[in-house]
């Protein structure tokens, strides 16, 4: 991992954007923070001003989820999807859809959580329908919002450890 850009991204194929990101707790914590509500909204916010009021999480193979984040300026943007696959705590497989379509079609997320000396590396892909739907994704400065959200999910879990 590079220290000044803890986010490494990268495009596997056409249609895949692959990240990976350390954390300095154990798995656990981290699946926590991606399945639990009440530590979601609390980090998976991107630029400031957005807040979640809808955060609900079925979790169990094909139970769904549902985000709605809210911004003053900018209105609500809604997602949701299913979960395709479930292995606590270390592997999450779930499809996304959004409520307007910025991209095309739906995506289907898999995380990976590798746990190694009490840390934990995230290995996230995302498979959408198209190069274009992946293309429009990356044009939406991808990198910045996920750090963002992955810089707040390192305070949230500082205060779980």
């Amino acid at each position: 991992m590079n220290p000044s850009n803890p986010l490494q991204l990268r495009t596997p194929s056409d249609k895949e954007i692959y990240w990976t990101r350390e954390f300095h707790a154990p798995n656990k914590l981290v699946f926590d923070s991606m399945t639990k509500p009440d530590l979601i909204r609390r980090w998976l916010l991107g630029p400031e001003g957005w807040s979640m009021p809808v955060c609900k999480v079925d979790l169990r193979v094909r139970g769904r989820y549902r985000y709605v984040w809210s911004h003053p300026e900018r209105g609500e943007m809604g997602v949701g999807g299913v979960f395709k696959e479930i292995n606590a705590p270390t592997k999450l497989v779930n499809t996304e859809r959004f409520d307007q379509s910025w991209y095309p079609g739906e995506a289907i997320g898999t995380v990976i959580l590798e746990e190694k000396n009490g840390k934990t590396i995230l290995h996230s892909t995302m498979l959408y329908e198209s190069k274009t739907a992946r293309d429009t994704v990356l044009e939406s400065k991808i990198e910045l919002g996920l750090s963002l959200g992955y810089s707040r999910l390192v305070a949230v879990l500082a205060e779980l450890t």
